[in-house]
Formats: structure tokens, sequence, C-alpha cells
């Protein structure tokens, strides 16, 4: 059909990036294309939003990635006005109880500046002693802490596959077509992408063509001959049950880079690994020895009520990990002038999803990014060098 052979913009992705974006077109006035997503697996078995943590956070240390989450969780709290479909609400189950980043005596200047830019960009978060940390949080050791910054509102997490699934209804409800297909080839030729070839047999011409294929970001990217340094990298997360469970309990980080937070009546946490042993791969197996090993032994030093837990379930999912400096790269190709990137978000995507699905909207249909200017995370900063340096990257 029509819509199928020329849709006005093509996504090759139907997570919750492409989902958004796509979302997002189809609820701009000035938009009246067509719009195509193409998801290979419609179950997203082994996609990276159900797999992920769900965090959002206001504590970054550029002032774009503070907006983008900013944006994101003022979305998230207004989803039943934004993602309604036929009177029914989606359930994020948002939970506003904070990040707290802990700083040991070398790190606490940074921490000290990070929460200046945040305060200046309006987050909600406060810098605490540890004898203030103690006070708040009884059940946390304070060894080797020298600070912490505790987010007091717009930061927590949320139902990663509930917003995914939100954003698909809503953009199927607004007339975006989802195929069960894969992006194979990419005709290019006179700085444009003249055609795309998929699994099927499909050929299609679209006006614009999306990359928001996530960890497989590289693959689509290459079949328009362009080089994309995002790679799939695994991470693991262990669900655990305590004894006797700490309150009031934030998303902490430790300085270790260890994180936990509550889930329902367990913890999840996990790290990390360093860059010696993180290659690139597809695989979800998770390490058995990777809990006792790594984690338990962190766990149990910053939360003694720790030391008796046990482990109820593991699983792994995939970072798309931008390997240049693990920023997003977003908007248009400086030479393929029709093709986006949505792009390399190194574990910030679910939160980023709300921001980036409007900001690429904005761009395809505008031609220019307009509410939060995202011009820094261009693709051309990566051959003209220019790093977006991120200090909090977890």
């Amino acid at each position: 059909s029509a819509v199928t052979t020329a849709p006005d913009v093509l996504i090759a992705g139907g997570g919750v990036i492409g989902s958004a974006v796509a979302c997002f077109l189809a609820r701009d006035r000035d938009f009246t294309g067509r719009v195509v997503v193409v998801e290979p697996d419609p179950s997203y078995a082994a996609a990276s939003t159900p797999r992920s943590l769900g965090g959002i956070r206001q504590q970054f240390s550029t002032p774009e990635n503070i907006a983008m989450s900013a944006f994101g969780v003022e979305f998230v709290r207004r989803a039943h006005e934004h993602l309604a479909v036929d009177g029914e609400c989606p359930d994020l189950a948002l939970r506003e109880a904070g990040y707290l980043f802990l700083a040991s005596h070398a790190g606490a200047a940074v921490l000290a500046d990070n929460h200046r830019l945040q305060r200046e960009h309006g987050a909600d978060n406060v810098l605490l002693t540890p004898a203030e940390l103690r006070a708040r949080f009884p059940w946390l050791a304070t060894d080797g802490i020298a600070a912490g910054c505790l987010g007091l509102s717009g930061e927590g997490w949320l139902d990663p596959y509930a917003l995914l699934q939100a954003f698909r209804g809503k953009a199927r409800a607004l007339g975006v077509r989802y195929l069960t297909d894969r992006v194979a080839a990419m005709e290019v030729a006179g700085a444009r992408v003249r055609g795309v070839r998929l699994a099927s047999g499909t050929r299609l011409t679209p006006g614009a063509v999306v990359n928001a294929a996530g960890a497989r970001a590289r693959d689509v990217a290459a079949l328009a001959g362009v080089e994309l340094p995002v790679f799939p990298r695994r991470r693991q997360v262990f669900a655990f049950e305590c004894r006797e469970p700490p309150a009031g309990c934030p998303l902490v980080i430790d300085p270790s880079g260890i994180y936990f937070r509550p889930e329902g009546g367990l913890f999840l946490c996990g790290v990390s690994p360093g860059p010696d042993e993180d290659p690139d791969t597809f695989a979800l197996e998770v390490d058995d020895g990777w809990f006792e090993e790594r984690l338990w032994p962190h766990l149990a030093a910053r939360v003694p009520a720790f030391e008796a837990i046990k482990v109820r379930r593991f699983w792994a999912g995939l970072y798309a990990l931008n390997a240049f400096d693990a920023n997003a790269i977003l908007g248009p190709h400086p030479v393929i002038a029709n093709l986006y990137f949505a792009n390399g978000f190194s574990g910030h995507g679910l939160q980023q999803s709300p921001a980036v699905g409007r900001a690429i909207a904005e761009h395809l249909v505008h031609g220019a990014w307009r509410s939060i200017d995202l011009g820094r995370f261009e693709f051309g900063r990566i051959a003209a060098r220019r790093p977006v340096l991120e200090r909090l990257v977890v």
C-alpha cells in the first residue's frame, strides 16, 4: 500500500526511542505525513528498555542532559494527558524516591560543582554532609564518604516497559504503522537515502530515515555507509531480598560505581564492568560469580543490613554505548541530509526518550532544534573531535 511504500518518515527500531519519535511526530499539528516504524521483535524480548532499571534523574553535569530529564519526568507525571488512548491511561508507576550520589573525599569537589550546576538549571536536590546522611538514612554506613547529593523531587524510577508500550500504543492510535521486519539495506545517492529494503524484500522510499535501533544502531548506520561508534555492552542486574530492609531508600550510587534501589519487596543492584572486561556482545547470559564477588562485599559495607540478603532473580540487558563520549548522538547526518540519529544513549535512553522523541520530531518537521537546543549532541562532533564530557555517567 502507499502507506508502506512511500512513508514520509521511516523509523528503524520500535523501542522506547523509536516509538517516542513516532508518537511526537504523529501528535505534531504541523506534521501531516505518514510514519512507518520497522521493529524486528514486537515482543521486545531482548530489547534494552524492559531490561533497564527505569531510572530518571536530573543529576547530570551537562545542561542539556539535565533539561532532557527534567522534561522527561514532567512528561511522565502527565502521561494521563499525553498518552491516554480511548480514555485508557497508562500506569507508568513513577516513584519519585530520588537518586543519592555518594562521593568520596576525592570526588566531593566534583559532586559540589555538579550540584551547583543542577540547581542553576532547576533541579530540586540537596548536598548532604556525612552526619546529615546518617540522620536521614540511619541504615547507611558513611565510611569513606565526604558528601552526598540527594534528589528531593523529579528523580526516581518508573516502569520502563509500561512507558515503551504507552508510546507505542499512542503512536499506533494516531495512525503510525508498525511493521514486524528489519531494515536490511539502504540506497544512498546524491547525499540522500533514496530507498530502503527490508528483510522481507519490501522496498520503501521514505522522505527521511531515523536510526533508533538501540544496541544495533551501528549495523543500521553501516547500511548507509556511516560509521557510528555505538556498541552493544552487557549490563547485569540482580534482585535480592533483605531480612531487615532499609526504609525510605532512594536509588543509591556508591563511589565504587555500585547502585541499588528498592523494587517492591526486593532490591535491585548492579555495577558497570571495567573497560578491560566489557566486550561488545549481544549475549544476555548472567555471570554467576558477579554478585558474590563484585557486589555483595560493597553492598554489605555500605548498608550493614545487606549482610543478610538472598538473590531471588537476575537478568542482563544491553547498553547502546557511545564509545566516543558516552552521550547520545542526535539529529541529522551532516552530509546525508535525510538520515537522522537517535542513538548511543549509554544507559540514559529511557529517561531521555520523551525529550528525544519531541526533539527529533521537531527537527524533522521544522528543520531545527526548538524546545531544547541539542546541537552539541549532533553526529558532526565525532569527526570534529568535540566530545561532550558528562561527569555523571552511571
